[in-house]
């Protein structure tokens, strides 16, 4: 199996291929002066099994060409197979039409990653709201996996939290605080966000309903997929102060961190904000290396 990376994901594609016990590939990428990309791969490939790594983040547009190109390379010069491995799958959260005319995103990077070669593919903790399963978007073999258990083995040896409760900042976050919880031997619960748009408004505004959850001297620990702008959590966090939570830890897959993110979430009370390298951050302490590792052995 050769494993190799892209630019958004070279670092994480050698952490894989040590789990692995091999070394990565060598793959060369360069610009042209007038901006095209350069593409070329040093291994023999031909009747080899291939991994691709490239997380689709900050530049997805140009990440997801940048793949199109290395997949379509590997087929071109004879891969056996070919894994693509998306960490941070952009474009998810459009699963549907809602309005004529709208582009299906999902669907249509799908498309392209299954013809340029694409034989089976990977992601984790992938934000599909409506349709669930990452499998029924490809036609392909798909799997969605999860950087949920080291983000809770990581909890367990780091934050020492009190007699924690594990919580999802929203009902869809419900099936990662599950996950958590278990490995912290802990209670779990999600929050319902509820959107409220007042009268002068242009815009609605994100509040949490926390039910009747008790958290006078104990530990928060958030569990969750994404935090992008980090509103939903620092609503959540200063809802958890108000109910006497002792300390409050923050643990997501994908930290996108945008429009003064982490700002914005210390400043409602989170004491620790850790995320993993499906995105490369200042808070991206856990690698998802192990969990793609374990994947491709199975």
């Amino acid at each position: 199996m050769l494993i190799l990376g892209g630019s958004a994901s070279q670092p994480l594609a050698g952490k894989v291929a040590k789990e692995l016990n091999q070394e990565a590939g060598r793959l060369e990428i360069k610009r042209f002066p007038d901006g095209e990309k350069y593409l070329r791969i040093h291994d023999d490939v031909k009747d080899q099994d291939v991994v691709a790594i490239q997380s689709l983040y900050r530049t997805p547009d140009e990440n997801i060409f940048e793949l199109l190109l290395l997949t379509d390379t590997l087929r071109d010069l004879g891969a056996r197979s070919i894994t693509v491995v998306v960490p941070y799958l952009a474009y998810a959260r459009q699963d549907s039409r809602f309005y004529p005319g709208e582009a299906v995103s999902s669907a249509s990077v799908a498309r392209l990653l299954e013809s340029a070669g694409t034989t089976s593919f990977i992601t984790i903790d992938c934000h599909l709201h409506r349709l669930g399963d990452v499998a029924k978007v490809f036609k392909i073999p798909a799997r969605n996996l999860t950087a949920m258990q080291e983000l809770g083995k990581y909890a367990r040896e780091h934050f020492k939290a009190r007699d924690p409760l594990v919580i999802g900042p929203d009902e869809e976050a419900g099936q990662w605080a599950a996950v958590v919880a278990k490995e912290l031997d802990a209670e779990h619960t999600a929050f319902r966000k509820v959107r409220v748009r007042k009268e002068g408004m242009t815009a609605s505004k994100v509040e949490v309903d926390t039910g009747d959850v008790e958290l006078k001297g104990r530990d928060a620990v958030f569990a969750d997929d994404i935090i992008s702008t980090g509103g939903t959590l620092a609503e959540a966090a200063k809802a958890c102060k108000k109910k006497g939570a002792r300390h409050i830890f923050v643990l997501c897959t994908h930290p996108v961190l945008a429009d003064g993110a982490l700002k914005r979430i210390k400043a409602a009370g989170a004491l620790r904000i850790v995320g993993t390298d499906t995105i490369p951050s200042p808070i991206s302490k856990v690698s998802v290396a192990p969990v793609i590792a374990a994947a491709l052995k199975s």
